[in-house]
């Protein structure tokens, strides 16, 4: 097993990045809707969203702490981006032959779907930033303390706090005093437990992902030497 890069760039990172922004951002716009699933309600990012914390985990794992926050950073960067569009396009005057049509008045319907998702941007920002490198850093303590076996214990262990703080800051930012608080209890204690099931039961999927790109890339970093300041945006070699 390698611990270092040794100067070349792993084979496949970059599909991870660029798969994890799209789920990111995807997630942002579905979780303006709030759905049914046996009669709880939920957020709609619960179809997708999981999955991007089980991409973290295996981009911690293979890759190390530091390429995971990099990752983690530039999906920051992209919801604020998304947000900040969104926002500059609802704002700008609608030209006359699209604000209204066959009688809906389409600038209104923009206003209260998409206009919505500034606050979820920023309730996702906040959250994931919080719950991701929270999943992140215990994943990669726990490959330490495990000496890297027991990968599921460390997959389900850093779901299990990181999807705390992700569940209940982001419902709380993104529907307090839009929906009743009791509701808003309820949604986050549902994405929480979905969130934690979904990761279990992904489990044997992670485990075939992480030892195939292990193997694949020649990569299996520890974090002995890593910083773990979460605004460290710098990849280096720390890991060994």
């Amino acid at each position: 097993m390698l611990d270092k890069f040794q100067g070349r760039e792993p084979k496949y990172y970059d599909i991870f990045t660029g798969l994890f922004v799209a789920i990111l951002l995807i997630s942002e716009v579905t979780s303006i809707k709030l759905i049914s699933v046996a009669h709880i309600q939920t957020a709609g990012a619960i179809i997708l969203f999981p999955i991007a914390y089980i991409f973290s985990d295996i981009m911690t794992e293979v890759y190390g702490y530091a390429r995971a926050r990099r990752v983690l950073w530039i999906g920051f960067g992209a919801v604020i981006l998304q947000a900040l569009v969104l926002m500059a396009v609802q704002y700008m005057p609608p030209a006359a032959s699209w604000h209204f049509q066959k009688g809906y008045d389409l600038q209104n319907a923009y206003e209260h779907i998409l206009g919505f998702v500034p606050r979820i941007s920023l309730a996702s920002v906040l959250a994931y930033w919080a719950g991701g490198f929270v999943n992140d850093f215990t994943l990669a303590k726990m490959k330490l303390l495990t000496k890297g076996k027991m990968l599921w214990s460390r997959t389900i262990g850093s779901t299990v706090v990181g999807q705390a703080v992700d569940s209940f800051l982001f419902i709380g930012i993104a529907f307090y005093g839009v929906i009743p608080t009791s509701i808003v209890i309820q949604i986050a204690l549902t994405q929480y437990v979905l969130k934690v099931i979904y990761e279990t039961v992904a489990t044997p999927i992670t485990y075939f992902v992480v030892n195939k790109l292990k193997k694949s890339e020649g990569l299996d970093v520890f974090d002995y030497h890593t910083n773990f300041n979460p605004f460290h945006f710098r990849v280096e070699d720390e890991a060994s």
